[in-house]
């Protein structure tokens, strides 16, 4: 068996130089496809696995009914002294908080987002087994720029957009970025780095705190 192993090594070698010399570059091998497509948790299961690696990541989160939401936006953005916040200009009423300035996005600069308290969005789709809130700059995300350069990210996300693992978040995201050209973000917990001696630095390239608001279905 193992003679057979390197035999096969050689002809991928020796296939990959005669390519080099003759410009015809060999087929790429097969690749085995074993990993799982589709997760095996229900919606609370997978509400409750995305909330957990969230956490791990530093990110906070709360569940709420949709009667609940606008309060719950509220609660995160008097909890980080958040005054004035830039919105996506899609974002549903309901998730729209009273006592709050509510700056609709018209295209302000970096420094301009900078100087405000903090932004509000949904997303697309989230992953429960890695803790990941993606953003497709649909109506209720607005363009990059939004969920980047504010230091405080409250994100709203529906239960019906969370799934449990990476290929089907991407039977999702594909349809988008293939026909809609859509830039995508993924987001698992605050902006963070680390130098050369493990220190974690939070808020470096992306926002300090993120909140994430799951909001299941009214019971």
């Amino acid at each position: 068996m193992a003679g057979a192993a390197v035999s096969d090594s050689r002809e991928l070698v020796l296939a990959a130089v005669r390519g080099a010399i003759t410009g015809a570059d060999p087929p790429p091998p097969a690749v085995a496809r074993s990993y799982r497509r589709r997760g095996r948790r229900g919606a609370p299961g997978r509400v409750e696995l995305l909330c957990e690696r969230l956490r791990d990541y530093r990110a906070q989160t709360h569940v709420v009914t949709a009667r609940g939401v606008r309060s719950a936006v509220a609660a995160a953005l008097a909890e980080h002294g958040a005054r004035a916040v830039v919105i996506p200009a899609g974002l549903p009423a309901a998730w729209r908080p009273a006592g709050v300035e509510l700056v609709e996005d018209s295209g302000q600069s970096a420094p301009e987002l900078a100087a405000l308290d903090g932004v509000l969005t949904g997303a697309t789709v989230a992953i429960a087994e890695t803790g990941t809130i993606v953003l497709a700059g649909g109506p209720t995300e607005g363009r990059r720029a939004l969920s980047l350069v504010p230091d405080l990210h409250v994100c709203v996300v529906e239960a019906a957009q969370v799934v449990e693992l990476v290929p089907e978040a991407f039977a999702v995201l594909d349809p988008l970025v293939a026909s809609q050209r859509r830039p995508l973000t993924f987001v698992s917990g605050p902006s963070a780095t680390s130098d050369i001696e493990l220190n974690r630095v939070e808020g470096v390239h992306g926002p300090r705190t993120l909140v994430v608001i799951v909001v299941e279905r009214n019971t």
